[in-house]
């Protein structure tokens, strides 16, 4: 039916957005167009002498880019369809709510989505008319990032078979495969907080910084959230200090992110039905360390920094995908499946199982 289609292709489709929106930021094309949803009040981006000369009378000040007006109007016309996409999948899902099959609460799922698309699209402006503000630029990362966790679980309940699981002990993960993806999520921010501050080649080498493991760190201003791009709370110039702070918290994430996940992967790869998955997180794991360190050893090209965003993207699909495998399918009211966790094990007492059963 449509509907499967649709959850086929949504979170392909909010992948690509993502991704896209990675390159805007990172070819400072963020306000390649000053004014939302247009650009330069048109629904094209300036491109013509004769549109660029219409440009610059109405705004004297700024210099009219027509590559980076492009790369934030192609990123405008992806999120648009993506959003008619999400209200497809809201509109089918409540139409076919009663059917046999449907997950318990996906039109419910589907409608807070849409919810989500709303503020994500409202940050997507403010974005653009806060003049790319830290606060405003990470939140409008993680609406992506969480609309394509959501879109990604929804596909993979619709697709994805469990019958092969040990289900009486994967579920004793279910807590601990919860605290992944929040963890996941949170090294996304603190990655996001790097990107929106220009942090990431503020320490020129691995693992130290500045050739040392503590460098000078300002954590108050550097994480300061009511501030301008650039700028200390009292609008003074943001200092080293400051910058040193976002990177190391953004290194010590990983690293703590990348201990937990290993140790969730390796309790779930010794339980029969996880071990694809559990692999497909360390392998996701692995490229993204790898990633980021290249990162600053190659000094941030263009590509690599753009791959590094769909490595976070991959990483937090392979950690809800780990999620969905351990929570128990149960049967609902009309004998259809939906998913609740095992509640009767305590969560430590659920993974030291997990890990010698």
């Amino acid at each position: 039916m449509m509907l499967r289609k649709l959850l086929l292709l949504a979170p392909v489709f909010t992948l690509v957005v993502v991704v896209v929106g990675a390159y805007t930021r990172l070819t400072d094309s963020g306000l390649g167009c000053p004014d939302w949803p247009g650009c330069y009040g048109q629904l094209t981006a300036p491109d013509t002498p004769a549109e660029i000369a219409r440009a610059e009378a109405k705004y004297p000040h700024l210099e009219v880019d027509p590559f980076k007006g492009w790369v934030e109007m192609i990123h405008r016309y992806l999120a648009g369809t993506l959003g008619l996409v999400i209200l497809g999948i809201a509109l089918l899902a409540w139409r076919h709510r009663h059917e046999p099959g449907r997950g318990r609460d996906e039109h419910w799922v589907a409608t807070a989505l849409l919810g989500l698309l709303l503020v994500q699209a409202l940050l997507g402006k403010l974005t653009v008319t806060l003049l790319l503000k830290p606060a405003i630029v990470t939140l409008h990362l993680l609406g992506g990032m969480l609309i394509l966790a959501f879109l990604f679980r929804m596909a993979i309940g619709e697709f994805v078979d469990r019958t092969r699981v040990d289900v009486a002990r994967a579920a004793r993960l279910v807590p601990w495969a919860a605290l992944g993806i929040a963890l996941t999520i949170a090294q996304i921010a603190l990655g996001g907080w790097v990107s929106t501050n220009y942090a990431a080649l503020t320490c020129l080498d691995f693992p130290t910084c500045h050739g040392s493991l503590l460098p000078p760190m300002d954590f108050a201003h550097g994480f300061h959230v009511m501030r301008a791009l650039g700028e200390a709370p009292d609008g003074s110039p943001l200092s080293h200090e400051s910058l040193n702070a976002i990177q190391w918290t953004h290194r010590v994430g990983a690293l703590v992110l990348t201990a937990y996940l290993g140790v969730l992967s390796l309790a779930a790869v010794r339980i029969a039905g996880l071990q694809g998955v559990a692999l497909a997180v360390l392998a996701c794991l692995a490229a993204q360390v790898t990633i980021g360190i290249l990162n600053v050893v190659m000094l941030l090209p263009l590509w690599l920094a753009t791959l590094h965003n769909l490595g976070a993207a991959l990483l937090l699909c392979a950690v809800v995908m780990l999620k969905f495998m351990v929570t128990r399918p149960v049967l609902i009211g009309s004998g259809r499946l939906s998913s609740a966790p095992d509640r009767t094990d305590g969560p430590a007492q659920g993974l030291r199982a997990a890990q010698h059963g």
